[in-house]
């Protein structure tokens, strides 16, 4: 199996301006993803930036950089733009993997590529991890997700699902998943999705895969090998990193 991993890594951040740049463990956060992204096996790696100062940085350590328009949306889109540039055959299969998750494992990376290759009938692949406390069953940046019985989603939503008719906030947590931020698709379905407007549950969570859903594509939602340690949105979350790889 042959797949390309792209980094979408803007540097205009709302909440920690210049976030692929911050300094983790004396690099930058964004080679500590790229060699985790190298790491997976991926045949390719490219980080797609349109920042000049981003640029320079990951050729700097080594990586190819494809620079694409300021005015994407999404990284999603950055990454198609880059795809397209670089001529990818409609059948490359390519890892979605955020530029601030330098804690992502490279099996993860793998297994996710791995996923899509094995179901042919699934659109899109993702990752998702039990959840155990009800600190994050309830928390509205943990994004959850359904899953039926061949592992396919059902819903994605920030509220927390499923809930039992009779919750508490004692009660213990049970079916319930994280979806894991990490996608695999392949450029022809890629260009399809983009070309589909936003639909309104997409807005109303905003969550871009809901999407995928309400277009009726499948999307395959493994067990992931490894637990991630956490992104990178804020401050407070970059010096909670630094304690991680301090360890």
């Amino acid at each position: 199996m042959r797949f390309k991993v792209v980094i979408p890594a803007r540097y205009a951040s709302q909440r920690l301006p210049g976030k692929p740049l911050v300094q983790i463990a004396g690099r930058p956060m964004l080679q500590h993803v790229y060699d985790n992204a190298v790491a997976s096996g991926a045949d390719e790696v490219i980080i797609a930036t349109d920042d000049e100062r981003i640029r320079q940085s990951a050729e700097g350590f080594g990586a190819q950089a494809c620079m694409t328009s300021p005015d994407h949306a999404s990284g999603t889109d950055r990454i198609a733009e880059a795809a397209m540039q670089l001529g990818w055959d409609e059948n490359t299969l390519i890892v979605n993997l955020q530029g601030d998750e330098p804690l992502m494992p490279p099996a993860n990376i793998y297994q996710v590529a791995e996923n899509l290759h094995r179901y042919s009938e699934a659109a899109i692949a993702t990752l998702c991890t039990p959840i155990l406390s009800q600190e994050e069953f309830l928390d509205p940046n943990i994004v959850k997700v359904l899953r039926d019985r061949h592992g396919f989603a059902l819903y994605f939503s920030r509220a927390p699902i499923p809930v039992e008719r009779e919750q508490t906030e004692s009660a213990p947590v049970r079916n319930a998943h994280r979806h894991i931020g990490l996608y695999a698709y392949r450029l022809d379905y890629l260009k399809a999705y983009l070309k589909t407007p936003a639909c309104d549950i997409e807005g109303l969570e905003r969550l871009e895969q809901l999407r995928a859903l309400w277009r009726g594509d499948k999307i395959h939602v493994d067990l992931a090998q490894e637990t991630p340690g956490p992104g990178v949105d804020t401050h407070q979350d970059l010096m909670v990193v630094e304690s991680f790889m301090a360890r």
